[in-house]
């Protein structure tokens, strides 16, 4: 369960929120310049892009995406290229339609970014490039500033 208490009120607003399942949706690996790569000096320049999206499904469940695209590159040769898509599916009951938005943007990433993290790890290794450990992310952040774009965005037409 999740407990978090509203922006302007002091009481908590409870949502349930289970977890059905986390899979892997899709994932995509390139290494353009291999076998060259192995042999050039490891300076990357790293180009992370993380977004989310949620589709209702049935009976208060939704399948959560984190989509997370990783791009190495030295100069301009691409060294890899990873495109990911960790998914979920999740039951969210006894909440109000913002609270429920918040929850979809917030936690279900949340919960699907280890797995992410993980895969991402494993897959630069078995590709024999160094380890890579995405560093956390703050969803509250993001979703926070998502929200300012939309509402900003409303306000101008």
């Amino acid at each position: 369960m999740t407990e978090t208490t509203p922006a302007g009120t002091s009481a908590p607003l409870r949502t349930n929120l289970g977890i059905d399942r986390i899979y892997l949706r899709d994932l995509s690996f390139e290494s353009p310049q291999a076998p060259v790569v192995f042999a050039s000096e490891w300076k990357p320049q790293f180009q992370i892009e993380l977004n989310s999206r949620a589709s209702r499904l049935e009976d208060g469940r939704f399948e959560v995406v984190l989509m997370l695209n990783l791009e190495a590159k030295s100069g301009e040769n691409t060294l890899f290229m990873v495109e990911l898509q960790q998914a979920g599916i999740f039951r969210i009951e006894e909440t109000d339609e913002e609270k429920r938005r918040e929850v979809l943007g917030v936690a279900c990433p949340d919960a699907l970014f280890p797995y992410a993290r993980e895969t991402v790890d494993t897959l630069l290794v078995k590709g024999t490039f160094p380890p890579f450990m995405l560093a956390p992310v703050n969803f509250d952040t993001l979703y926070a500033e998502a929200k300012q774009r939309r509402e900003a965005a409303q306000a101008t037409g």
